[in-house]
């Protein structure tokens, strides 16, 4: 089923674009992070462009390896969020966890969201299955999300199990399929 986009636009759920997980040399920073980057920045355009609705979600986590206070939590330049853009915290991996956030979501009807972002193997994958369970509906775009290096083996390898393990709480789309719709998103 296709509906206008324009009548009614999915929530662009921009998910841990943060400093932290591009800076070189850090446990968790991820190897695609050029190209998710890119795909984000032309999505978020996009959004911002047709004033569509975009919520930023922000991991504060209290593990030793994420401190809050450092400016490795900050925004990347270009997907900080603008006025009239949401902003919501979470604790733990899924955006669920945060009180604002869960309240903000039971209040909307027929709950469309595209995840993008960075932490796919937390952040997004633990988002969608929480709203999955919450009859949200989640698409996530494959080519604009990345994750962190696995401890061992290939990275991609480990990307795509993780995309497959998404995809039974998600639909997953590619990014050109959503720009290209032009009018019209799968509902």
């Amino acid at each position: 089923m296709l509906a206008s986009i324009n009548d009614n636009p999915p929530i662009l759920v921009c998910a841990d674009l943060q400093v932290e997980y591009l800076t070189p040399g850090r446990r968790h920073v991820i190897l695609d992070g050029e190209a998710a980057t890119a795909r984000c920045l032309e999505l978020l355009t996009l959004w911002r462009d047709n004033l569509w609705p975009v919520m930023h979600l922000k991991r504060i986590a209290q593990a030793a390896w994420f401190n809050p206070a450092s400016r490795l939590t900050d925004w990347i330049a270009e997907t900080k969020p603008r006025p009239g853009e949401l902003t919501f915290e979470h604790p733990l991996p899924s955006a669920y966890s945060s009180a604002r956030f869960v309240d903000y979501m039971s209040n909307i009807r027929n709950v469309r969201c595209v995840l993008i972002g960075f932490s796919l193997d937390e952040t997004i994958l633990a988002t969608a299955v929480d709203g999955f369970h919450r009859s949200h509906h989640y698409q996530v775009v494959a080519d604009a999300v990345a994750c962190r290096q696995p401890g061992a083996g290939d990275a991609a390898a480990y990307k795509h199990a993780v995309v497959n393990v998404v995809a039974n709480f998600a639909t997953i789309q590619p990014s050109a399929e959503l720009i290209r719709s032009s009018g019209a998103v799968a509902v």
